[in-house]
């Protein structure tokens, strides 16, 4: 299967993990700790804070090279909750990929909180994870090891589809943080 290295072990890199450890695939970490620590993963997932980014691209960028590069991030103010700070016309996964042109930058995870993956449901139904991004093999690798943890995948399209996503999961979460959802809640994909 897949080898996957995660920056970040919160909630979300946890639950990510879980779900590809679960399927088979080969995860490791790295967290704020491990200055100098080597990538060994082919797929990448940015499970940190949008603000995040750019010290992870700034200290590891020359070994994303050829990589698949996961941003899970939601671009949004966090301290009025009120809009996202990207361009209307943009998306963090495109700033991402714009600073990282040798890599392959999918956006996934990001319509899904950590328990909804953790426990593989949302309201009765298999979770869905969204995937957009410009590189085919990329996704499909990613979507593999989504499915192969139990967890629904859809592609949603090239990685200009992750500004709709983006958007989602901003109402997702302005919805949980305004206590009009939980954070056990959001948006199923029915089929």
């Amino acid at each position: 299967m897949a080898r996957i290295t995660i920056f970040g072990k919160g909630s979300m890199g946890d639950a990510i993990g879980g779900v590809l450890a679960a399927g088979g695939s080969d995860v490791d970490y790295i967290t704020r700790g491990d200055a100098g620590a080597q990538v060994a993963g082919d797929i990448v997932v940015l499970a940190v804070p949008y603000p995040a980014v750019d010290g992870i691209i700034a200290a590891y960028g020359a070994q994303l090279a050829g990589k698949t590069v996961v941003d899970i991030t939601n671009p949004l103010d966090f301290a009025t909750f009120d809009s996202l700070v990207v361009p209307a016309d943009g998306s963090a996964a495109a700033e991402i990929q714009a600073k990282l042109p040798e890599s392959h930058v999918v956006k996934a995870f990001n319509t899904t909180f950590a328990a909804t993956l953790a426990s593989k449901q949302l309201g009765g139904v298999q979770t869905t994870v969204l995937v957009a991004g410009d590189d085919t093999d990329a996704k499909t690798a990613l979507v593999e090891a989504i499915i192969a943890g139990g967890v629904a995948a859809i592609d949603a399209g090239a990685l200009s589809r992750a500004r709709e996503l983006e958007a989602i999961g901003f109402l997702q979460l302005t919805l949980a943080v305004g206590e009009k959802i939980g954070w056990n809640a959001g948006f199923a994909v029915v089929r």
